[in-house]
């Protein structure tokens, strides 16, 4: 029996493949379920030609029409959460819970740009001459390729998109393999709310055979990748040689500190969430935690009791799966103690139990290495000046949160943590639709996502001088 297909957007047009991609439920890899195009290098090129038509067209309409495709594109994605929700469970693993509110959250990405879009757009500055009006504009950048990853296959394609196209630009959108269906609702939102024919475009396919097209083309003016670093520094310096504006989210190794005088029960709840939400497969998960002495024994009982609790949802793939084990095994030859779970669950899906290694210093690979799965490594420290030197003795600078009662504490650990989100008696991920988003290091470029900063990223600035006397 042949297996259903889903068709991708390419100039407007709803196109097959000669060739398709299996998609597979992580709850069950036995089978695929689905099946995508495989787009050819040629395919690619043509679709850049469109985008290019595309962009000649969605520049010249004003922003208020394009904000109101936006708004209407969201409407649309709320209309159908339950449908995309569907489709995140089956093809990522989240929780229907976890996939309704990525549903839900993208949609919030097209309506804050939808706003944004309507916004000011430069500004008059003073000039020394006479008669004379100066000012700036930002203006659209052109054709934008977005990358985008596995683990948050709807939120991270509108975190890019709903920006780019509020500022005027096309997109063509490579959405992972493992899970293209989310980025063809979004394409699906996105082309019956009315946006133009080339404007919006997604190519699925094996990135061995289409990765030279899909990144060498003359036309591309800027490139937005969420991924891993080893991909996305041979990118950066790819793509440095044209000129090519590059803005990258990487990986983390996000820290949560602590502290004497801590409310331990809410804690652990906060703990618990941003370590093992998502099966631990988010760029801002905990998975470094580092415990005062002074509660380390009241804090470690409680902290397993709550994680004995849970029932993870399925890493994305059996190779994820096998990347995992592969580092909790390696911790344990390393010298760790494996104080919960440490294993892989048997069956036909994609599952590892959530781990916690205690006895963990700071020279195994664990402690440095981004592992992208439900394991959280424990470290004792003593006091709030070895945890600041903890927390910053990385190369990532994603992520970072402090649980404390001293408002002093707090205020050191915001100022002297060499991260780009900042926590606080709360969990190191849970970041909104406005505020800027992004790391610092090597966790990500210096152009931030989500937010008003996120338009600097999708425009350039033209400045003007305007004589008007005799």
């Amino acid at each position: 029996m042949s297996l259903p297909t889903m068709q991708t957007l390419a100039g407007g047009r709803w196109i097959g493949g000669d060739d398709w991609i299996d998609v597979f439920d992580p709850a069950d890899v036995r089978e695929p379920y689905l099946r995508v195009p495989a787009l050819t290098a040629e395919r690619v090129t043509a679709i850049y030609a469109d985008a290019e038509a595309g962009f000649a067209v969605w520049r010249a309409t004003s922003a208020i029409t394009r904000s109101a495709i936006l708004a209407k594109a969201s409407a649309l994605l709320r209309i159908r959460n339950a449908e995309i929700a569907d489709a995140i469970v089956r093809e990522n693993g989240k929780s229907e819970v976890e996939a309704r509110v990525e549903a839900e959250k993208a949609a919030d990405f097209f309506d804050y740009y939808a706003g944004a879009g309507r916004d000011g757009y430069g500004s008059l500055i003073h000039d020394v001459r006479p008669d004379t009006r100066t000012g700036y504009q930002r203006e659209p950048l052109g054709v934008v390729l977005a990358v985008t990853p596995w683990n948050d296959p709807l939120i991270t394609p509108a975190r890019k998109l709903a920006p780019a196209l509020a500022a005027g630009n096309a997109v063509v959108l490579k959405p992972a393999s493992e899970t293209p269906t989310s980025a063809l609702y979004l394409a699906r939102a996105l082309h019956d709310a009315g946006v133009p024919a080339g404007v919006v475009n997604v190519v699925t396919g094996r990135t061995a055979e289409i990765s030279d097209a899909l990144l060498d083309d003359p036309r591309i003016a800027a490139v937005s990748f969420t991924g891993g670093n080893e991909v996305g520094e041979a990118l950066r310096v790819r793509l440095a040689a044209r000129g090519v504006r590059f803005q990258s989210e990487l990986g983390g190794k996000n820290a949560s500190v602590v502290l004497a005088g801590a409310n331990l029960p809410k804690t652990v709840t906060a703990v618990v969430a941003a370590a093992f939400g998502q099966a631990g497969q988010r760029c801002t998960a905990t998975s470094r935690l580092l415990v005062d002495r002074a509660v380390h024994d009241e804090f470690l009982p409680l902290l397993l009791a709550e994680i004995a609790k849970l029932r993870l949802g399925p890493l994305v793939s059996r190779a994820r799966q096998r990347d995992v084990v592969a580092h909790i095994d390696l911790a344990v030859k390393q010298g760790a103690v494996v104080a919960l779970g440490g294993t892989e669950v048997p069956g036909p899906g994609c599952h590892v139990e959530p781990t916690v290694l205690t006895g963990v210093t700071v020279d195994m690979d664990v402690w440095r290495e981004e592992v992208f799965g439900p394991v959280l490594a424990v470290r004792v420290v003593d006091g709030l000046d070895e945890a600041i030197t903890a927390v910053n003795d990385t190369r990532y600078g994603l992520a970072a949160a402090v649980f404390t009662d001293s408002l002093a504490a707090a205020h050191r650990f915001l100022a002297e943590v060499d991260c780009g989100q900042i926590a606080v008696n709360t969990t190191t991920s849970g970041w909104d639709v406005h505020q800027p988003f992004g790391g610092f290091r090597h966790s990500g470029s210096p152009f931030k996502e989500q937010g008003p900063e996120a338009m600097r990223f999708y425009t350039k600035v033209k400045t003007f001088a305007i004589h008007f006397g005799s």
